[in-house]
């Protein structure tokens, strides 16, 4: 016969368990990079959305952006995540200088989070200058391309990782 503290401890590492899987299983999901997992194809407008930039106030339409330039936009599933801020942001943020001479206009980071965050993330990478840093609070602009995710584990509907060089819009 169980005691009671040996069922808790059961079912604690049962659950830790199932809780690690699911932690997993999202993870899976933010690092797929198999065109079957890309909605989102070359030839496809930029959907007119308007994303944020350090403020609720401050709109800022991604299809009116990228009219007449060549940009480099970039997604990533969270600011201030390990990944992201040890890598994904720091390597756009390195490589600025030589990503604008060649004729790229704009690069910019969208997160699935508030603009308040974006902005602190973009101050605390030292992005000023090299790398907009757009806020997508509601994930209008990440669904619309169809590169959604829900992890329930890792804070709900957040986006896929994925760049894209947009030209014109296109």
């Amino acid at each position: 016969m169980q005691s009671i503290v040996g069922k808790q401890l059961l079912n604690v590492l049962a659950e830790t368990t199932v809780s690690r899987l699911l932690s997993l299983e999202a993870l899976r999901a933010l690092h797929t990079s198999n065109a079957l997992n890309m909605p989102a194809k070359v030839g496809d407008k930029i959907p007119s959305v308007d994303l944020y930039e350090n403020t609720p106030a401050n709109k800022v339409n991604i299809a009116k952006l990228c009219e007449g330039k060549k940009v480099v936009l970039f997604a990533v599933p969270g600011a201030f995540t390990p990944g992201c801020s040890q890598t994904h942001l720091p390597g756009y943020v390195s490589d600025a200088q030589s990503i604008k001479e060649k004729g790229i206009s704009e690069i910019i980071c969208v997160s699935v989070n508030d603009p308040f965050v974006m902005a602190a993330w973009g101050k605390d990478q030292k992005t000023e200058g090299k790398v907009r840093m757009l806020a997508d609070p509601s994930a209008e602009f990440t669904k619309a391309l169809d590169l959604a995710t829900d992890l329930p584990p890792l804070g709900g509907v957040r986006s896929k990782r994925y760049s894209m060089l947009i030209d014109n819009c296109v």
